[in-house]
C-alpha cells in the first residue's frame, strides 16, 4: 500500500504537479510531469540527465516552472512572487551546498535556521536535535572546513531538517557516507517520513528499496513509474540487467521505455 493511501496530512497532497515543465538553461529538463505526493519517503530514481535534480530545484522553489501548475503544502507556487511562507516549511539539501568554512557545525546549522525564520528562542534546541539526529554530536563545535566529505554531507542534512520541514528534499544525500552511516541514514529517513513528505534523489536503488515507502522513476524529464518498492521489484525478471531484484526492475522499466520511444 502506498504511503499516500495511509498517512494523514493537513493538505490533500503535499506536492501536486500537473503538466509541469521546468527548463535547465534552454533544455526542458522536466517535461510535462504529473505527480502527487503526501507523507512518506519517496525515492527518486533515474539515469543521469533524467531531470531529478531539476525537479528537486523546482520543488524547493529555487527555479520557476516554465509552464504547468505546481502546488506545495496547499499553496500554488508557480508564478508566485512571495514564497517565504512556503519556504519556512521546506528543507532542501542540494547536490552541492555552500557554507562558511570557519563556521562551526553548530553555527552553520543555526545560521540556516535563522534564514528559515525560525523563532529565535527555538533555534538552539532545534540545532542540537538536528546535529544529534545526523550523528555529529561530537563534531558540533568543529569548524566546517575540518570535516570529512561524509561529515559535510551529514551537516548538510542537519541544516535541511532543523526546521522539522513538512516537505524535505534531499538530492544525492548519501554521497560520501560509509556503509554504516548509510544504514543510520536509512533509519533517519523512516523516522522523518512518518510525518513529512521526504523526497530522496539517488542512484542507489538498494537505498530506495530499504528506506522508501514509494519509488518514482524518471527518464528524459518524464515520469515512467510510481509505486512501492515491491511494485518495482515485480517489474523485473531474470533476463534483466542488475545484481538484485530491484535493480532488475529498474532496468526493465528503462528498457521498456526506450523500446517504446
Amino acid at each position: 500500500m502506498h504511503a499516500a493511501e495511509t498517512a494523514p496530512t493537513l493538505h490533500p497532497w503535499l506536492v501536486h504537479a500537473k503538466e509541469l515543465r521546468v527548463r535547465a538553461g534552454r533544455h526542458p529538463a522536466v517535461d510535462g510531469l504529473d505527480l502527487t505526493l503526501t507523507a512518506g519517503v519517496q525515492g527518486v530514481l533515474g539515469p543521469n540527465g533524467a531531470g531529478k535534480t531539476t525537479l528537486m530545484r523546482a520543488l524547493s522553489t529555487v527555479v520557476k516552472p516554465a509552464s504547468g501548475s505546481l502546488t506545495l503544502l496547499g499553496a500554488q507556487v508557480d508564478g508566485r512572487a512571495d514564497l517565504r511562507e512556503v519556504r519556512r516549511k521546506l528543507g532542501y539539501l542540494p547536490q552541492q551546498f555552500g557554507f562558511y568554512p570557519r563556521f562551526t557545525v553548530r553555527e552553520f546549522v543555526a545560521y540556516m535556521a535563522w534564514l528559515k525564520e525560525m523563532p529565535k528562542t527555538a533555534i538552539p534546541d532545534a540545532v542540537q536535535r538536528a546535529i544529534d539526529r545526523v550523528g555529529l554530536t561530537t563534531k558540533a563545535d568543529a569548524k566546517m572546513k575540518t570535516l570529512s566529505g561524509g561529515m559535510l554531507r551529514r551537516a548538510g542534512i542537519a541544516q535541511a531538517i532543523v526546521n522539522d520541514p513538512e516537505l524535505l528534499l534531499l538530492d544525492e544525500p548519501t554521497v560520501g557516507l560509509d556503509p554504516e552511516q548509510r544504514l543510520d541514514f536509512r533509519d533517519l529517513l523512516r523516522d522523518l517520513g512518518a510525518d513529512s513528505c521526504v523526497m530522496v534523489s539517488t542512484h542507489l536503488v538498494e537505498d530506495v528499496v530499504a528506506a522508501c515507502t514509494d519509488v518514482i522513476l524518471m527518464n528524459e524529464g518524464r515520469l515512467l513509474f510510481q509505486g512501492t518498492p515491491d511494485d518495482l521489484i515485480a517489474r523485473g525478471g531474470q533476463g534483466d540487467a542488475g545484481d538484485s531484484p530491484a535493480e532488475r526492475g529498474y532496468s526493465a522499466l528503462l528498457r521498456q521505455h526506450r523500446s517504446n520511444a
